[in-house]
């Protein structure tokens, strides 16, 4: 008796149990494929309003350089945390990308060269280099606080 009512039973039993599984399976198979609801831009735009832009690459002294006349000879450069420092630009050695090499400057101070030499400058391939329009001359100042006022 007790096996007949089983024999009866069992296809119902393992119909529901094969759909059991089936729907567990897709409903995995959906979640792993969706896209997740809070990406980093959404929360991005929706916090500050517009969307993280990529930071600028830095350039090194010779990326620096390629833009000015000559390379940059006669021109002052300094690195972006210096403040009242800069070399002034008398030779460079470029190596064949463009890129690379080495440079001789004389160094400055507030406008004023420190030394009479010009000498290898340290650090050209760090990625921190400017170009300064107008270095600071206190020598001129000097000399116009110099003149007895009439």
């Amino acid at each position: 008796m007790a096996t007949a009512l089983f024999a009866k039973r069992a296809p119902f039993a393992i119909e529901e149990t094969s759909a059991l599984f089936r729907s567990s399976f897709s409903f995995l198979r959906n979640i792993s494929t969706t896209t997740p609801i809070n990406s980093s831009a959404e929360n991005a735009v929706a916090a500050g309003g517009e969307a993280k832009k990529p930071k600028r690459k830095k350039k090194n002294l010779f990326e620096v350089a390629q833009f000015l006349p000559n390379w940059g000879i006669g021109y002052h450069m300094a690195k972006t945390h210096w403040t009242g420092v800069s070399y002034e630009i008398t030779k460079i050695n470029l190596y064949k990308d463009g890129r690379h090499g080495k440079a001789w400057g004389i160094a400055h101070k507030d406008g004023v060269p420190v030394a009479d030499a010009p000498k290898k400058i340290s650090g050209v391939h760090k990625r921190c280099w400017k170009y300064i329009t107008n270095p600071k001359r206190t020598e001129e100042s000097s000399q116009k606080q110099d003149l007895p006022a009439a």
